[in-house]
């Protein structure tokens, strides 16, 4: 009774699968192919995920919509015998459209978990490289520490630099090996069978430590503004308000780890399964906006550098970076909006 279970279950992860592989051949979302089938999205949903199964007439229209058998959508183990009539036009006028085979999704998630980390510990190095800086610049100025403001300026230099420096090549040699997989996040793309579902398998595996890590994070980011603010309102000496920027620049830098070396191979898996911010109309518009985004954050760094060596006042310009995120975050949605009527 239990190997009939097992079998029927089976059953129902192959149509999934199939259903999912002749969706996305095809360009569909699961909107579009609901409408086709006068059915909810959240049916579409159901099949998609094996937790239900279409009936005969839904299976025979699926057959014609993709251009099929139906024995090829009841059977384990036929091929496709046709190629569906409504095949992206667009797709095809580019050329064939890859194919992401079992070894090569189970590899792009080995290079995730293995070089995110140190993409992570990059961008933890330039979020937190003006610490030492501001840190000796504020002890100086105390009279805390028995040299001058010249050689603190100049040791917390050549720390932020240094840094820096370290940063850069972590970018460059992890996102090197990640290149080759590249695609994946830029173009549409076909997975040939048991890959949606081993994606989806791990994603919801995945899902307990994904949301601990995102929500570890957002209370650092929040968390770490609450001691600034309070020194600043009991109007305590300068040292401790300066000790508070280096300990939110931490906070920031931490939180900003976890998102990118645990959330960030949380999104591989809808990397491969080409949901929420990897459909290919989202692909489409965030490489229209690509350039955009590049201008802003370079202009964004020239600004924050310039400003702060220009004034020296390290312990207040990291302020640009947080109204730069806000206003980025409303730039970005007057882009989309321009980008989707275009």
């Amino acid at each position: 009774m239990i190997q009939d279970h097992d079998s029927e279950r089976m059953r129902k992860m192959i149509l999934a699968d199939k259903i999912i592989n002749e969706r996305k051949k095809n360009g569909w979302s699961q909107e579009e192919l609901a409408d086709m089938l006068d059915v909810s999205r959240q049916s579409v949903s159901k099949w998609e995920g094996a937790q239900s199964v279409p009936d005969l007439n839904k299976i025979l229209k699926l057959a014609e919509i993709f251009g099929v058998s139906t024995d090829y959508l009841l059977k384990d183990e036929m091929e496709p015998e046709g190629v569906s009539s409504y095949y992206n036009k667009e797709d095809s006028a580019v050329g064939a459209v890859r194919r992401v085979s079992m070894e090569d999704a189970t590899e792009f998630i080995s290079l995730k978990k293995e070089h995110l980390p140190g993409i992570g510990l990059g961008v933890f190095l330039c979020i937190t490289c003006p610490v030492v800086l501001i840190m000796l610049a504020g002890l100086t100025e105390a009279g805390k520490l028995p040299i001058g403001e010249g050689a603190a300026a100049a040791i917390g230099l050549v720390v932020l630099f240094a840094q820096v420096g370290f940063a850069v090549f972590l970018f460059i040699s992890h996102a090197s090996r990640l290149k080759k997989y590249e695609f994946l996040e830029r173009e549409t793309f076909e997975t040939e069978y048991g890959v949606d579902g081993m994606a989806k398998t791990r994603m919801e595996e995945n899902e307990n430590i994904n949301m601990r890590a995102l929500t570890t994070g957002v209370l650092l980011c929040v968390l770490g503004v609450v001691p600034l603010i309070v020194c600043s309102c009991l109007n305590l000496p300068s040292v401790i308000i300066v000790s508070t920027v280096c300990l939110l620049l931490i906070a920031v830098g931490i939180a900003v780890y976890l998102f990118v070396s645990v959330c960030g191979v949380h999104s591989s898996y809808k990397v491969l399964l080409q949901i929420d911010d990897y459909t290919g109309e989202m692909k489409k518009r965030n490489a229209r906006l690509e350039p955009m985004t590049r201008v802003y954050w370079l202009s964004i760094v020239v600004i924050y550098l310039a400003v702060s060596f220009l004034t020296s006042r390290w312990d207040m310009t990291w302020i640009i970076w947080a109204v730069s995120g806000v206003l980025y975050g409303v730039i970005r949605a007057i882009g989309d909006a321009v980008v989707k009527n275009l």
